[in-house]
């Protein structure tokens, strides 16, 4: 399968809800919808008004089609309007998902490579949060994040979340 990865674009802010949905898990939750997630507040910090100043991102497409399947992208988000993985006014958050059937072949660790790429010319470090029960965690500590202590909570599906940072050195 051929993929391409660019820069998010403007109109790629009805994508990034998809993508919030599952990167949020929100399809495992019975019948939510994306349009529970651009409702959820706590969520919707993650894309509302996609391209703020700060806002970073990049999508992958199949060549063949120009569909996207995949987007990693980062937002600085404030102490008044903190994300799930907020550490600082300074550190971005990273949100990240693949569409299910094109998972497990890739493409979230090359949209995450790109990011962190492009990342480290603008952030000092970027945090994330994530379940404790997600594959990726390896993914993300085999690129160099590592996880805050004291930092794991009950999540909003009563499972354990913990937040991870990655530093530029």
């Amino acid at each position: 399968m051929d993929y391409t990865i660019r820069p998010i674009r403007q109109e790629d802010e009805p994508f990034l809800w998809e993508m919030l949905y599952e990167a949020a898990h929100m399809g495992e939750e019975g019948n939510l919808t994306v349009q529970d997630a651009m409702n959820h507040p706590d969520l919707a910090k993650y894309v509302q008004n996609w391209g703020l100043k700060d806002d970073m991102g990049f999508v992958a497409t199949l060549v063949s089609s120009n569909q996207p399947v995949g987007a990693a992208w980062l937002r600085l988000l404030t102490s008044e309007n903190q994300g799930y993985g907020y550490i600082d006014d300074q550190t971005p958050e990273l949100a990240i998902a693949v569409l299910p059937e094109y998972r497990n072949q890739g493409i979230g660790s090359q949209l995450l490579i790109h990011l962190l790429a492009a990342a480290k010319a603008s952030y000092k470090s970027i945090s994330l949060s994530t379940r404790s029960s997600n594959p990726a965690v390896d993914l993300y500590h085999k690129l160099g994040w590592k996880t805050l202590a004291g930092s794991e909570k009950i999540n909003r599906i009563g499972g354990i979340s913990f937040t991870m940072k990655i530093v530029f050195y």
